[in-house]
């Protein structure tokens, strides 16, 4: 018969055999710079306080890169390679993906310090974390040593990026197609936290939702009012508006607190709580994301890193862009 230490033994030796196979995997380590580009976290920092400083709307703008980047063929940096067949011009990042600007001064001042060492891949994932952590938010120790993929996906983009018209089991079953669960659906969800959306990722709420001649009727009446006047029908579909109201640029847990109350801008918001679908699954989650905060941060970096952690490329597969834009010739 086995004692209980033997059988923490066991058990100990399995943890440490599975955390072993996922390194082995993903390759990816805290210092995997800490001699070649020793510098890094401060310069990456402060490109991003710059950025942050200049228009704080960059911050949300930065974590959702990396959130598009890491969704389509793994986190590559492939959303940010220049072409019409980019994932760019994919139709969930046209006119509304941002931040690009802001990632090639990062990679210029990174080169500046260490040329030909750092991939525009780890620059994203440091770059998010960064604009979490100024924001109000948590922070945590990136894991790097991603390299650079040769080519966007523009069709997986459109495929595999969680859209704000779809239903709940569809978003879940684009997070459990890369290794994400319910969980993290609702967690990564909350950096709706901060930034803005435009009128045409919400407007369908606004009149005759789902052809019933009225607006959304799980979102508040005074919200429906302001919103139908800042986006009337055949109106700019460009104009933007807070994600989270009267929490804008705080990294907190305020979107879950308007969840509860109908205050949801996107349908994917607001059908984290008031679907059918969400009695079983997320709704209990967002409840108890709304009464304490710090269960929303730590769901929210375990979802980060898992989510930095799909399918990177590393030894030598990909390559270490010059150029974020384009391959290196």
């Amino acid at each position: 018969m086995r004692t209980p230490r033997s059988v923490f033994t066991i058990y100990t030796l399995v943890i440490t055999f599975l955390v072993s196979c996922m390194s082995t995997r993903s390759q990816l380590t805290t210092d995997f710079y800490s001699k070649t580009c020793p510098n890094l976290p401060s310069i990456v920092r402060r490109e991003v306080v710059t950025a942050t400083k200049n228009e704080m709307r960059m911050a949300a703008s930065l974590v959702r890169l990396h959130f598009h980047d890491c969704f389509v063929n793994g986190c590559d940096g492939s959303i940010l390679l220049d072409g019409s067949d980019g994932e760019k011009f994919a139709g969930p990042n046209l006119n509304s993906a941002r931040g690009y600007e802001v990632v090639d001064n990062i990679k210029t001042a990174v080169e500046s310090a260490c040329s030909g060492v750092v991939s525009c891949a780890d620059i994203l994932a440091i770059a998010a974390r960064d604009s979490v952590l100024l924001s109000g938010g948590p922070t945590w120790k990136v894991l790097l040593g991603r390299r650079d993929g040769l080519v966007a996906n523009q069709t997986g983009a459109n495929s595999a990026l969680p859209s704000p018209f779809e239903s709940l089991d569809a978003i879940t079953a684009k997070f459990v197609a890369v290794g994400l669960n319910v969980t993290d659906v609702v967690a990564l969800s909350g950096a709706h936290t901060i930034g803005l959306a435009r009128c045409a990722t919400f407007s369908t709420r606004l009149f005759n939702f789902s052809g019933t001649g009225e607006a959304d009727s799980t979102m508040d009446t005074s919200m429906v009012s302001d919103l139908q006047s800042l986006c009337p029908v055949n109106g700019d579909g460009n104009k933007t508006t807070a994600l989270d109201k009267n929490s804008t640029d705080l990294f907190d847990n305020h979107y879950f607190k308007n969840l509860l109350n109908g205050k949801g801008l996107l349908l994917s918001d607001q059908i984290l709580f008031s679907s059918d679908a969400a009695v079983s699954t997320t709704k209990t989650i967002v409840a108890s994301y709304s009464n304490d905060s710090s269960i929303f941060f730590n769901d929210f970096v375990t979802a980060m890193i898992k989510m930095a952690n799909i399918s990177p490329l590393t030894g030598s597969s990909g390559e270490i862009r010059k150029n974020c834009r384009v391959v290196n010739s």
